[in-house]
C-alpha cells in the first residue's frame, strides 16, 4: 500500500498541520512516512502545501511527480496541482474560493463545505479537521483512532482538551463530503 498525498491553500487554513496528523497517523499504524512542508515567506495567507506519503513498504523520495490524492482548498492551489493527480485519484476540494471547479473526468472528485460546515458548528479553527474527516472517509488509510493519537502528538499538550471537539469535526467533514463525480 501506498498513498501520495498532496494537501494545498493558504496559509493559516491547517494545511500543514492536517498533513502532521495525517504523518503521525501514519506512524501510530506502522508505516512508512514522508512529511514534506512547502510555503512561502508571507506564512499566514501565503499560498502552502505539503505533501504526505505513507507506505509499506521503504519510500525512496518524498518528492511526488503525481499523487493519489489532492486536497485543494483555493484556487492558485486548483490550478497548481489538479494536473498532478494520477488517473484514478482523488480530488477534494473546498469550494469556497474556487472560481472555477475542477474539469478533469479521468479522478474521482468530491468537495467538502468545509468553510461552511465550520461555520454552523461554531468553530472557525475547526477548518482543517473538518477537512481531514472528508478525506479519511472516501480514503481511509489511517484508522480514526491513530489520527486522534496523531492529534495528541501535533499539538501542544496545553491545548489537549480540544481534542474532543477536534474529533466531532472530523466526523462532521466524514458525513459532509459530497461526491462530484
Amino acid at each position: 500500500m501506498k498513498e501520495e498525498i498532496i494537501i494545498a491553500g493558504f496559509g493559516g487554513q491547517g494545511v500543514l498541520s492536517m498533513g502532521k496528523i495525517i504523518a503521525y497517523s501514519g506512524i501510530m499504524q506502522d508505516m512508512e512516512v514522508t512529511w514534506m512542508p512547502s510555503y512561502g515567506p508571507e506564512m499566514r495567507g501565503g499560498t502552502a502545501n505539503v505533501t504526505v506519503v505513507l507506505s509499506s513498504d521503504r519510500i525512496s523520495s518524498p518528492i511526488v511527480n503525481k499523487c493519489d490524492t489532492a486536497i485543494i482548498l483555493n484556487q492558485q492551489s486548483l490550478d497548481k496541482f489538479e494536473h498532478m493527480v494520477k488517473p484514478g485519484g482523488l480530488l477534494l476540494y473546498d469550494p469556497n474560493g474556487i472560481t472555477h471547479p475542477p474539469a478533469r473526468t479521468d479522478i474521482h472528485i468530491c468537495k467538502i463545505e468545509a468553510a461552511e460546515e465550520a461555520a454552523r458548528i461554531g468553530n472557525a479553527k475547526a477548518y482543517n479537521m473538518i477537512v481531514l474527516g472528508a478525506y479519511l472517509k472516501k480514503r481511509p488509510v489511517v484508522q480514526l483512532e491513530n489520527v486522534i493519537k496523531g492529534l495528541k502528538k501535533s499539538i501542544p499538550e496545553r491545548h489537549h482538551k480540544l481534542i474532543p471537539m477536534n474529533e466531532q469535526a472530523i466526523e462532521r467533514g466524514m458525513e459532509a463530503v459530497i461526491d462530484v463525480c
